[in-house]
C-alpha cells in the first residue's frame, strides 16, 4: 500500500482482498491519508466488500433541503435561487446525485464561461467561480448530511479560477467633490454616507435610527453575517442631526427622499404606480439616479461600490494602518484589504523623512581631543526564552 504524489493530485494504491490493484486520486494528501487509513482499517475488519449503502438522492432533494436550511441568507434571494433554476436544467432536477460525474461539473464550468448574462454581455471569471462555489457548497452540504457517498469535486483538480482583482477605482478628493455637487439631496447624503463609513450599498439604504447611536453605527445584517461596527465621525454626525430635524417624528428610516424631491422619477417606478410606498418615504433604488450623477460629473468608469474602495483607499493614503480599515470594511481576512497596501506607500516615505539630518548631524561633529577614555565592559545578563531582543 502506498501514497504518491501525481501531478497536483496525491494517489493511493493498494490491493483489495480480492488481489485488484485499486488507484484512486484526491486533491489534497490529508485526504489521501485518511481514505487509505480507512480502507485498511475495512480490510483488517473483514468488512471491505460489504455492499454499498445505496444512495438514491436527487438533485432536486438536496436543492429542497439546501434551501431549507439557507434560504434565509440574502445571497440566496440575490442570486443562488437563479443559480439553482441552471443546475436544474442543466443536470436534471430527477438525476441521483452519485451519477452527477466530475466531468459533468467541469462541462458545466466550461458551459458557463460560454453562457452571457442577461444583458448580452461575456460573464466574468468572478461570476462562474461564485456560482461554481455554490455548486460545490451543495455537494459538501449533501455528503455532510449523508445524502451522498462522496462529492463529485473531489475527484479532480480545483475548478476556481484565478481572478482578476487589480481593478481598484476610487475618487480622488477633487472628483468626489465634482461628484457630490451634482447629486440631488437626498443622494448626496446618501454618497457622503459610503464616503464616511464604507459601507455597502443596501446596508445604507435599509440603515434605520435604532442602529444609528452613542457615535456609532450598528450593523448587523451584513454581507458576511458578522456584526460590525463604524465610528460617526464629524462630518456624518452633522448630516445625521441635518436629516433628523427634516423627518417627522417616528420615521424609522435614516435615508428617506428630502423635502421638496416628492416628484422626483425614477426611484422604483413599479412600486409608485401600485401605490405600495409613497415616494417621500423609503428610497429602494438609486441605480438610475447615481448612474446620472456620475455622468454630469464626467466620471469615467466608476460604479457605485467604488465609493467603498475610495473610502478605503483614502485612509490608507492618510494614515490608517491596513488592521483598522480591516476591521471598518469588515473583512473576515487581512489578504482582502492588502490590495490598498501600496497606496500607504507616499506616507511611509514622509514617515522616514522624519530623520532628515539626524546622521548628517552626527557625522560632522568632530572630536576635540584624543584624551583616553576608559572603556566599562558590561557582562550581558542571560536572556530569557520569552525575552523580546
Amino acid at each position: 500500500m502506498a501514497i504518491r504524489k501525481r501531478g497536483n493530485a496525491w494517489q493511493i494504491d493498494y490491493l483489495d482482498p480480492t488481489g485488484k490493484r485499486v488507484r484512486e486520486s484526491f486533491k489534497k494528501k490529508k485526504d489521501a491519508v485518511d481514505e487509505l487509513a480507512k480502507r485498511v482499517s475495512l480490510i483488517a475488519e473483514k468488512r471491505y466488500l460489504d455492499v454499498k449503502k445505496d444512495y438514491t438522492t436527487t438533485l432536486e432533494d438536496i436543492l429542497k433541503k439546501y434551501e431549507q436550511n439557507f434560504g434565509d441568507q440574502p445571497s440566496f434571494d440575490n442570486w443562488k435561487k437563479f443559480c439553482f433554476t441552471r443546475f436544474r436544467e442543466n443536470f436534471g432536477k430527477d438525476t441521483r446525485l452519485e451519477n452527477i460525474r466530475y466531468v459533468d461539473v467541469e462541462t458545466y464550468q466550461k458551459h458557463l464561461k460560454r453562457l452571457p448574462t442577461k444583458n448580452g454581455t461575456v460573464r466574468t471569471d468572478a461570476a462562474v467561480n461564485r456560482e461554481m462555489s455554490c455548486l460545490r457548497h451543495v455537494f459538501n452540504k449533501a455528503l455532510e448530511w449523508e445524502m451522498i457517498e462522496s462529492s463529485p469535486f473531489k475527484r479532480g483538480k480545483s475548478l476556481i479560477v484565478k481572478e482578476n482583482n487589480e481593478r481598484l477605482r476610487f475618487l480622488s478628493e477633487e472628483e468626489a467633490g465634482k461628484l457630490i455637487a451634482e447629486c440631488p439631496k437626498h443622494l448626496r447624503r446618501i454618497v457622503t454616507c459610503a464616503l464616511n463609513t464604507g459601507m455597502r450599498k443596501q446596508e445604507i439604504l435599509s440603515l434605520t435610527w435604532p442602529q444609528v447611536r452613542n457615535g456609532f453605527i450598528y450593523l448587523r445584517k451584513t454581507k458576511t453575517n458578522e456584526p460590525r461596527e463604524i465610528p460617526i465621525n464629524d462630518e456624518l454626525e452633522r448630516m445625521f442631526h441635518e436629516i433628523k430635524r427634516e423627518q417627522k417624528p417616528g420615521t424609522e428610516m435614516v435615508f428617506i427622499f428630502a423635502k421638496g424631491e416628492d416628484k422626483l422619477k425614477g426611484e422604483d417606478p413599479v412600486r409608485k404606480r401600485q401605490g405600495l410606498v409613497p415616494v417621500a418615504e423609503a428610497i429602494t433604488s438609486i441605480k438610475s439616479s447615481f448612474g446620472a450623477a456620475v455622468a454630469r460629473a464626467g466620471i469615467k468608469d466608476f460604479k457605485f461600490h467604488d465609493l467603498r474602495h475610495t473610502f478605503a483607499s483614502q485612509l490608507v493614503m492618510r494614515g490608517a494602518n491596513l488592521k483598522e480599515v480591516q476591521e471598518l470594511l469588515g473583512h473576515k481576512h487581512i489578504n482582502m484589504t492588502m490590495r490598498y497596501a501600496h497606496l500607504s506607500q507616499e506616507s511611509k516615505k514622509k514617515a522616514v523623512n522624519l530623520l532628515n539630518g539626524f546622521t548628517a548631524s552626527n557625522a560632522s561633529t568632530k572630536p576635540t581631543c584624543h584624551k583616553s577614555v576608559t572603556t566599562s565592559v558590561v557582562t550581558p545578563r542571560k536572556v530569557n526564552r520569552g525575552d523580546r531582543i
